[in-house]
């Protein structure tokens, strides 16, 4: 195969709005996957450009409620008890990330980035011809009682500090915004900002045709490691400067070069429902039970949770059942026949930054994996930040708070 100037491994939202970045930049760009375009994460996620959520989920507030969430097996936290002494070490990692002083860095740099990749997404889609896919409802995230609320606040601060709008509602100006839920959820708070994408599947495969229109390749190959000046992959050798964009699988490669990186896979579950499922009008946050539903051109989407049990566990569909089983009780009028189940890998590390620039020891491969439940949104900035690094410009953010290197 002819040498390009980049090679993107992964076909995901994030390697490929990095690779039509480059493109942009003039430069020669091929990507390879071991499947194709948007068989992975991207596929399923809850399809929102979720800008206003800079709080890292390593935090005091979840260390406090996980072990509730851990006796449920079904609720929002769960870890097979098969993958908990082999997801030790990053659990502990987890802990030390969830310190005050960490996390108040961890909420400054996702602010950074997020803001970075809110300028960025609305030029990006113009470029590509895909502003039609975007849709400006916001989200309601809701709470059941004052207390829970109340202990949103100090949150809240920090999004008002970071200039991110939003307003509280009570009562009965909740169904203003979205009728239909259950009494039990009497306060809310609506983040006017969060975008979302018309079906995540279908907008990265919308960025695969651009991709191919502009003169870029897309092979089905799996790499299989990191070699001098390039990457082998099932189909032979492929050179040039490497961008390592493989989500879930990324760390694999990195430790063919010597470079151990705590990435860990956050399963997440959900339900695509018909479209006429329930009269959704925005995204909606269960925040206390750890789930959305999402409103998709495709269908209603009713997902989430993390389930932390690695690549090769089979999947466990209770707990997608479990979530619709809540999604019923908390929206009544929603109707749960017809559905199609999912689950995919979220990419995540420790901290809650993804690893964004060089592999240590391997200035020609640069990082672009972890983004854990923000992929999607931090696409766009990732692809101006990646780009920007590999024709050799200084990017718009300081990147030390997400370097490779720092485990």
């Amino acid at each position: 195969m002819s040498t390009q100037d980049v090679v993107v491994v992964g076909a995901g939202v994030v390697g490929l709005s990095i690779a039509l970045a480059a493109q942009a930049r003039g430069l020669t760009v091929r990507v390879i996957d071991r499947e194709g375009p948007s068989a992975g994460a991207s596929a399923g996620n809850a399809g929102a450009f979720a800008f206003p959520e800079v709080l890292p989920l390593a935090s005091p507030k979840v260390m406090r409620q996980a072990p509730k969430w851990l006796l449920d097996p079904l609720g929002p936290l769960s870890i097979p008890p098969q993958y908990a002494l082999k997801i030790a070490p990053w659990m502990y990692r987890f802990w030390r990330a969830s310190w005050p002083a960490e996390v108040r860095a961890s909420t400054v740099a996702l602010t950074e980035l997020n803001a970075i990749s809110k300028r960025a997404l609305k030029p990006f889609l113009q470029d590509n011809d895909l502003m039609d896919m975007l849709h400006h409802d916001g989200q309601l995230l809701v709470y059941e009682g004052r207390s829970e609320f109340e202990a949103s606040l100090p949150g809240w601060k920090v999004r008002e500090d970071a200039d991110i709008p939003f307003r509280h509602l009570i009562g009965d100006d909740i169904a203003e915004v979205q009728p239909g839920l259950h009494p039990r959820f009497t306060h809310a708070t609506f983040t006017p900002e969060w975008y979302s994408i018309s079906d995540p599947k279908l907008y990265t495969l919308a960025l695969a045709e651009q991709f191919r229109a502009k003169g870029g390749e897309i092979v089905i190959a799996e790499a299989t490691s990191l070699v001098d000046g390039g990457v082998q992959t099932s189909v032979g050798k492929m050179t040039g400067k490497i961008v390592l964009a493989a989500g879930a699988f990324s760390h694999h490669l990195a430790r063919t070069a010597g470079v151990k990186i705590p990435l860990e896979t956050e399963r997440g579950y959900n339900t695509t429902l018909p479209p006429d499922a329930v009269d959704l009008r925005c995204h909606v946050t269960f925040g206390g039970h750890g789930f959305v539903i999402s409103k998709l051109t495709t269908g209603i989407r009713v997902g989430g949770a993390v389930e932390l049990g690695g690549l090769k566990l089979p999947p466990n569909y209770k707990r997608a059942e479990a979530l619709l089983t809540k999604a019923k009780q908390f929206m009544p009028a929603l109707k749960t026949t017809g559905g199609t189940q999912w689950m995919g890998f979220r990419p995540s590390l420790p901290d809650t930054l993804p690893a964004l620039g060089p592999l240590p020891g391997r200035p020609d491969v640069i990082c672009a994996f972890g983004h854990g439940h923000l992929g999607l949104t931090q696409s766009a900035g990732t692809a101006e930040i990646i780009a920007d690094l590999l024709v050799g410009k200084a990017p718009a953010m300081d990147l030390s708070p997400f370097s490779p290197a720092r485990f």
